[in-house]
């Protein structure tokens, strides 16, 4: 089995299949990105305890040598950070089975194909151009998904969930304190479910959707670009509306226990215009 100890910067290149990718780091920058040709494992940063990368069986495996006991009792004092800090870069094969975790810090994943777990418990999670099964999970911090498609389930406990230029089949976004926000294509089929405890909503479909729509809160207003989309009750402010745009061939589901949601048309011509 080989097995590298890195304490220092360092380049590794994997002449052995890949098939498989788990990650445990402890804080710094975490970089996963499907490309062609070898694995390769880039360490441009590393603090005082080593970073471990291993192969066996087709997985490759890059964690910190030994994690804290209690890292939430003594991060504030510094002193984990300084001693745990990593940043690595790491290149795979696309249809790779990835698990990324990460304590602290921001994780970035592009170009995975096939089924990627990410969890993050606290910084920043971004992922870009993922195709297959995703699932990111944050406790504190934001999370985008930009040129997703497939199943994607994203989910954290305070910060902002963000999806964007997704051709999404199953989508579930929920948060317990912050805001969500979504611009996606038409739907056709998909089924997306986005939920907040306290935060606002926005989605924004192309005016040409298929989608059968609910949108629910508890507290906050609803307010719809789509005429087909209107509110149950005319007393008030709206707290439940539902429609059918299109043909309703996908599903709409929001909840906000404590805001607004917001559903806005974008004009099928402004594609062609957004394009160089």
């Amino acid at each position: 089995m080989p097995s590298w100890t890195v304490d220092g910067p360092q380049q590794l290149t994997l002449d052995e299949p890949v098939t498989a990718l788990c990650v445990r780091l402890v804080t710094g920058r975490l970089n996963v990105v499907g490309a062609d040709g070898p694995a390769r494992v880039d360490v441009t940063r590393i603090g005082r305890r080593p970073v471990i990368v291993e192969h066996r069986d087709g997985v490759l495996t890059v964690r910190h040598e030994r994690h804290p006991r209690m890292p939430g009792l003594l991060w504030w004092l510094g002193q984990l950070g300084r001693r745990f800090r990593a940043d690595v870069s790491i290149g795979v094969p696309a249809d790779v089975l990835a698990d990324l975790r990460l304590i602290d810090g921001s994780l970035v994943a592009s170009g995975l194909r096939r089924e990627t777990r990410v969890d993050v418990t606290s910084g920043q999670i971004t992922l870009m151009g993922l195709r297959g099964r995703t699932a990111a999970k944050i406790v504190s911090g934001p999370v985008e998904a930009l040129g997703v498609a497939g199943d994607l389930s994203l989910e954290t406990v305070s910060g902002e969930v963000v999806l964007a230029d997704g051709a999404v089949g199953a989508v579930r976004a929920h948060t317990v304190s912050g805001e969500i926000t979504c611009d996606l294509d038409n739907p056709r089929g998909g089924e997306i479910q986005l939920s907040t405890i306290s935060g606002a909503i926005t989605v924004r479909v192309r005016e040409d959707s298929d989608l059968a729509v609910h949108l629910h809160t508890a507290s906050g207003r609803i307010t719809s670009g789509f005429p087909q989309v209107r509110g149950r009750s005319g007393l008030g402010a709206v707290r439940d509306s539902a429609g059918v745009i299109g043909t309703g061939a996908g599903k709409l589901w929001a909840s906000a226990t404590s805001g607004s949601i917001a559903l806005l048309a974008r004009p099928v011509d402004a594609d062609a215009e957004e394009l160089p």
